[in-house]
């Protein structure tokens, strides 16, 4: 137990408050009470905190009184602490106290883990979410970056700025989104970004996203894929016909022509030596997601991005409802971006009400749960086609006039290829606004409108017939 604390060093830092009370701001600032191993060192140092709050002076008489009121003196233990030296260089003292802390809380969390382990016999995942919240905990705690001064920061910006101007005129400064336009709107997904894109269904949310990530992989940039509705071979699936341009059918059945089993060969083979890392478990929280992208980033520097897809289906760890948890979800995703300096994607779901309104264009508080969202998100875009409303429309009233015995002819006319539209709603270091996209319906695949398509990805999803799958306007909740 030796080297999980040292009471002279508690006592140097607690007695140099008492002989010069300047220095307490700068102690508070990185210790607490729990820091200190000494029950009475955590009394005296709760007692600082109270003082200080009621502006009262942090001496040996104001100290004896607070203590003796809070039922906590020890005179043996003061005589000690006042007879200690204090001292004036606190800061590496104070990373000493620190350092043990946290590893008196590690020792004590192994054996809470061993308790509810053999002891109690919690399931293993309860076990695991113990672990991942109270890991997460320690490292909090442990963590007190100062400021940064000026010098560093003007030398990190002036290193940005140089490496922007080795880029010559391009816009694109942030990890490529996969489309021309919508790089020159955002300049690319920033590092430490969180991204919001959210759709009402079938409008492509994650055909978007798996643009995205097939074009990252394409560069030999990795990919971290928190997929929780789609196992991993679906998305591999999906990814593969994008690649390949085969129908998503026909890969799943096996039906190929002679020259589609060599280009998904080769396609395999390539896919195969990429850095796509995908958890498919179907269950997420923050801590898990935290755990395990900290863990790979570690592992494979060349992760450039994170997708989770979708937001929704994350669990929280809360105890005051479902907003409560995904405030923290939204929180830990932006802390966890600007950790590993990487952009978070996640997809999110829109509430029904955007389907009351004439005009059916997203906007912020469309966002289920968008207060938390809205606000931790740095960049929020919405996935619009007109078509699949106007769609379901004229199929919702050409069923009307069949129930009423009247004919109906409608003008509407299906296209092989949609206007689609990927409204910025938010975007905090750059403007907001519509890129303008096609969408090809034979393939759900999302192209860039003009002469130059920067990115065209495809797949096909058979299962649900397309002109079916659009004229649901009574979209189901999860």
């Amino acid at each position: 137990m030796e080297n999980l604390y040292n009471l002279n060093i508690e006592r140097a830092v607690l007695s140099s408050v008492i002989f010069d009370p300047e220095t307490y701001e700068e102690i508070a600032a990185k210790l607490k009470p729990q820091d200190f191993y000494l029950p009475f060192h955590q009394h005296i140092f709760a007692a600082m905190e109270e003082l200080s709050v009621e502006e009262k002076p942090l001496d040996d008489e104001f100290l004896r009184a607070k203590l003796t009121t809070m039922g906590k003196f020890d005179e043996v233990a003061m005589l000690d602490l006042i007879s200690a030296n204090p001292i004036t260089n606190t800061a590496a003292y104070m990373k000493e106290i620190k350092a043990k802390s946290t590893k008196r809380a590690l020792a004590t969390l192994a054996t809470q883990i061993k308790k509810v382990t053999l002891e109690d016999d919690l399931p293993a995942e309860d076990v695991m979410n113990l672990v991942e919240k109270k890991l997460y905990e320690i490292t909090q705690n442990s963590t007190s970056d100062d400021f940064r001064e000026s010098k560093e920061i003007t030398v990190a910006v002036m290193a940005e700025i140089e490496r922007l101007k080795a880029l010559g005129n391009s816009k694109l400064i942030g990890v490529d989104t996969g489309f021309k336009n919508l790089n020159d709107k955002t300049s690319g997904f920033g590092k430490g970004d969180l991204v919001i894109i959210a759709a009402r269904p079938a409008m492509g949310k994650t055909a978007l996203v798996l643009n995205i990530a097939l074009k990252a992989i394409e560069r030999n940039e990795g990919v971290a894929f928190f997929s929780l509705e789609m196992p991993a071979e679906q998305l591999m699936l999906r990814l593969l016909s994008a690649k390949t341009s085969i129908p998503l059918q026909a890969l799943r059945v096996g039906d190929l022509r002679d020259e589609q089993w060599s280009q998904l060969s080769a396609a395999t083979q390539d896919l195969g030596s990429k850095k796509l890392f995908v958890d498919d478990g179907g269950y997420a929280t923050i801590h898990h997601v935290r755990s395990k992208l900290r863990k790979l980033k570690s592992q494979h520097p060349e992760i450039t991005v994170a997708i989770i897809d979708y937001l929704q289906l994350m669990s929280g760890e809360g105890k005051e409802g479902r907003q409560q948890e995904v405030s923290e979800i939204s929180r830990g995703l932006k802390q966890l971006a600007r950790e590993l300096q990487i952009p978070i994607i996640a997809l999110s779901q829109l509430n029904r009400g955007v389907e009351s309104r004439d005009n059916k264009r997203p906007m912020l508080s469309d966002l289920r749960e968008s207060g938390a969202i809205e606000q931790d998100a740095d960049i929020i875009l919405f996935v619009y086609r007109d078509d699949v409303y106007r769609e379901a429309m004229e199929k919702e009233k050409e069923m009307k006039a069949k129930a009423d015995g009247k004919p109906y002819e409608s003008d509407f006319r299906k296209k092989s290829e949609e206007d689609a539209e990927i409204i910025i709603g938010k975007q905090r270091n750059g403007p907001t606004g519509t890129v303008d996209l096609v969408f090809q319906k034979n393939f759900t695949r999302f192209v860039d409108k003009g002469p130059e398509a920067a990115f065209e990805v495809e797949y096909q999803d058979a299962d649900i017939p397309m002109q079916e799958a659009n004229i649901n306007i009574d979209f189901p909740q999860i």
